[in-house]
Formats: C-alpha cells, structure tokens, sequence
C-alpha cells in the first residue's frame, strides 16, 4: 500500500473511533428550488428527486454528478481514496415496482495489488434511519451533521475507506426511500434491499470513466441492517440478478428473523427502529396499515411520523429505552400484535432470510454478546445456509457484555471489521474459501 494511503487509512479510524469529522471539501450549496425536499433543517439536494419516468432495465443509471468526499486528501496520483460519483439508478421493489434508489460510486486513487482487474464490493450500510438526510450517500460528503434538529453520523465511512486503500473500488446503495425523496425509506425490507444491493452493482459497472472492466470480480459488505441486505443479495442473486456473479459476501449481524429482532430492540436503546421497520412495513404494503393503525394510540401514531425523519442519532436521543406497549391502544407490545394478526404475521414471515442458498461464499459473522440484533437468529441463519450446502464461514465474535444493547451489538462491527475485508479481499483475489460448517455445532 503507498504511504499516503496508508495514512489516509490511519487518519478515517482515528477520526472514526475518535468522533473527528473533517471540513467537507466541497458542501453541496443550498438551493431554492421549489422542488427541494428539507428533512429536519437538511435541504437534499434535488439531485435526489426521481423523475416521472424510469427506464425499464434494472441497474441502469438514471443521473450521476461528482460527490464532494468529506475526508479527502491530494495524492501524487489523485486525491485520497479516490473520486466518488453521486448516483441514481433504476430497480424494482418487492411488489415489482419500478423505484429510483441513490448511492455513490467510488474509483479509489490506490492500485489494485491483487490478480486480475480492479474488483469492486457493495457496501449496504448499516442502520441510518429514515430520514432522507440519513442517506449514507450523504454521509460521505457530511460525515456528521449537528444542526439542533438531526444529529447524522455517517459511520460506514469507515468500512469504505479501508477497502478503498485496498484499491477495491466501492458502490453504496442508500436502499430504496433512503435519500430519493420520492417514498419513505423502507427499512428491513430484505426485497428492496437486495435489489439495491445488485442494482447497486449494475448501475456501478455501468458508469463511465471508472477502472472496471468485465472481468472485475464483486463481493458485498454488509453489517446489521447491511448484513440483512447482504445476507438477502447473496440468496436473491441467481434469480434476480444472474449476471452479477459474487466472489464473496460478508453478512455481519443480519436481522434475519424479524420475529426475533423485534423482541429484542423493544425496549432497547435503539427503539426507535420499531418505528421505522412498521412505517416501512406499511410503505411496502399499504393492505398492512388500517391493521397497524387500529392498533395504535395517538402517541404511537405521533412517534411512527416523528421517527421518519429521523437519523440513528435522533433515535437514540428521543426514543432510546421507550417500550412498544405505550404507542398500542390496549397496552400490548408490538410484537404481541404482530402474532395476534394474521396478515402482520405472515408478512414478517415472508422477511425471513434462509430459505434460499447462496450460489457463491458467504461469511457470517455475529457477536456472541450481541442482544439487540440477537447472537441466537444470526447463527441460526448459518446453520440454515449449511443445511442447504451452501459455502458458509461462520464467524462468532466472542466478546463480554458490557451493559448496553447497542455497544453489544456495534462493538463487533470494530473488532471483525479487519477480518471481514481481508476474507473478502482473498475472495476478490481468487483465493478459495473454505467451509467450516462442520465445526458449527462445536462453535458458540
């Protein structure tokens, strides 16, 4: 790796771990275009307003323009990592519904040291929230964003430099709604997701003026609510997307049994997601919300419109510890409902992960502590993709609790971060992978 990449690698942790965010380079300025969304004293650029009109292919770009990267330094041979590209480009929702989803693409300044062409990985971030100002796309260009209404912080920044001073060029999805301001973001959708995640790919390949040739190989990253995404690409993609063949893909602490998941966050520092995941339900599946509104009072109706715009930030600021039962008419949680309603039920059922097989290498890696996206249903996840005889390496992050849900559940996202893009650095370089689904019943 050159020494400026290797101290641009050093500077993105040590303002990660540290919570330093640098000037952005180039701020999107404001605008005053009367089509101009603003989320919580955030205006969105209007570049994320989709058009009346989609083309029809899936992946196929619908606009691009240079992305301004918060951290970025001059290099001998460019600026450090590299160049983003803001993106826009066509897929189509779980109820087969053509939809805009944006994203960013970046051709990192560092030389590819691997075999063959330059190989590019997918990153589905990890839960934003559902603003469209919590946009990961927007992260890269505002890291962190204070402004008394939202508190955004782009954390995924971190995962993408590292495998930009790799040389592996980068495409992020901000996944349906997050960002294109046409629809509301519909968290936890492994449908929507997956497709973001492979269209992601597509529309990256298809961009002009990048290092991609035919031959570069793909993998996906992905943790918590991006390991769901991974987990649901790499299932969907010989049916959905048979020309995007996958090296590899990382799936760290994947809701992937929601029935499970939804237990777990009530209650938990992060309950404002409960929020998101029933206003994306009802966004996915507009037959669900007379079922889901008879169910809930004024205060839940009040905090399902508050939690739409809002980043993790906000979420963990306004509704951290707050317990389902209080936003229901009949003082029952959530989840008591969901199993009370049939067409609820069902729909969480349909959201399950590991009924398909991955045709290409899966890592699945879970925090053993981990009790918001719960250590038990991840795993559980593995043991179904073995059973399949799909090629799983299990990954359990054996670590102490330390008292809160949510450090339990992101201090594994820091620890295995390393592993996780070395495994997927080998798989892009050809390497083979090896199962250890026979050590699975022996493993925690």
């Amino acid at each position: 790796m050159p020494t400026p990449t290797r101290l641009l690698a050093a500077v993105v942790t040590a303002a990660a771990c540290l919570g330093v965010t640098a000037v952005p380079a180039a701020a999107t300025p404001a605008t005053t275009d009367s089509d101009a969304v603003v989320s919580r004293g955030v205006t969105i650029p209007t570049f994320y307003n989709p058009p009346a009109e989609l083309p029809a292919a899936d992946g196929t770009l619908v606009r691009s323009e240079p992305l301004p990267l918060a951290l970025s330094l001059p290099g001998i041979d460019g600026p450090l990592p590299g160049r983003a590209t803001r993106l826009m480009y066509k897929s189509t929702d779980s109820a087969g519904q053509p939809v805009a989803v944006t994203g960013a693409y970046i051709e990192p300044t560092a030389d590819w040291t691997g075999p063959g062409a330059r190989p590019l990985v997918a990153v589905a971030p990890g839960t934003m929230g559902q603003g469209d100002q919590c946009a990961a796309s927007l992260g890269l260009e505002h890291p962190l964003v204070v402004n008394g209404e939202t508190l955004s912080i782009g954390y995924e920044d971190l995962a993408i430099y590292r495998l930009l001073a790799r040389g592996i060029a980068v495409v992020v999805t901000d996944y349906v709604g997050l960002g294109a301001t046409d629809r509301l973001h519909t968290y936890v959708n492994r449908v929507d997701e997956a497709h973001a995640v492979l269209d992601a790919v597509r529309a990256a390949r298809s961009l002009d003026g990048t290092s991609l040739t035919t031959a570069s190989r793909v993998a996906l990253f992905g943790y918590s609510q991006g390991g769901g995404a991974t987990a649901a690409a790499a299932e969907l993609q010989p049916s959905y997307a048979p020309d995007v063949t996958l090296a590899g893909t990382y799936t760290g602490a994947p809701p992937a049994d929601l029935v499970s998941v939804t237990k777990a966050i009530d209650g938990s520092d992060l309950a404002g997601a409960l929020g998101w995941s029933v206003s994306g339900f009802m966004q996915s599946d507009p037959e669900l919300k007379p079922i889901a509104e008879a169910h809930l009072n004024a205060a839940g109706r009040a905090a399902l419109e508050d939690l739409s715009t809002m980043c993790v930030g906000d979420a963990l600021l306004a509704y951290n510890s707050v317990r389902s039962n209080s936003w229901t008419t009949d003082g029952r949680s959530l989840s008591d409902i969901v199993q009370s309603e049939p067409a609820l039920k069902a729909f969480l059922a349909d959201q399950r992960i590991g009924a398909l097989k991955p045709a290409s290498p899966v890592r699945v890696a879970t925090g053993t502590a981990d009790d918001l996206v719960p250590h038990a249903q991840a795993r559980a996840l593995a043991v179904a993709w073995c059973a399949k005889g799909a090629d799983v390496t299990y990954k359990p992050v054996v670590l102490l609790p330390v008292g809160r849900a949510l450090l339990n559940h992101f201090a594994p996202l820091l620890t295995d971060q390393g592993d996780a893009i070395a495994w997927l650095t080998d798989r892009l370089s050809g390497r083979t992978a090896g199962s250890n689904c026979a050590a699975l019943p022996l493993l925690p």
